[in-house]
């Protein structure tokens, strides 16, 4: 696949949308690109988790940490481990592709380069979070209305 074709999968990515064309094209030539065949496991619960990746092709099927609950696909420009590209901490749950399946892996240290070498691009990550937490914590607030309800 050409750099071009990575480029656009990582401008699709939420997280990424909002990326200049010179921060991608960093972001898809420094990334590693993994192969998977069906059933492979990208990683397992506990696993430290020290990247993200975005799909390429494929699908990623992302087991909860709980047996009760069922599985997520992750398709084409899903990144999965967001936070693991900031901190390191564990994967909460496994991750195993459904069919043959491309990723890009993302380390810390490349996001690091990436928001130096970019401030645009820091900004962009920064208002996109700021975004996500707002929603969470909405999230939260309607939860604790639910209960208090109850």
């Amino acid at each position: 696949m050409a750099i071009d074709d990575d480029i656009a999968v990582l401008a699709a990515a939420p997280l990424f949308r909002c990326f200049g064309r010179d921060a991608l094209r960093l972001l898809s030539f420094a990334a590693e690109r993994r192969d998977l065949a069906a059933e492979e496991v990208l990683f397992r619960r506990g696993e430290p988790a020290d990247s993200g990746f975005v799909v390429v092709s494929g699908r990623i099927l992302l087991a909860p940490p709980t047996a009760a609950a069922e599985p997520v696909a992750a398709g084409r420009a899903a990144l999965i481990g967001q936070m693991a590209l900031f901190v390191r901490g564990e994967r909460p749950g496994e991750a195993r592709a459904a069919e043959p399946t491309s990723v890009l892996r993302i380390t810390p240290a490349l996001m690091r380069r990436v928001l130096e070498e970019f401030p645009d691009a820091a900004a962009a990550i920064h208002d996109t979070l700021a975004e996500d937490l707002a929603g969470l914590a909405q999230g939260l607030e309607r939860v604790r209305g639910l209960l208090a309800a109850v």
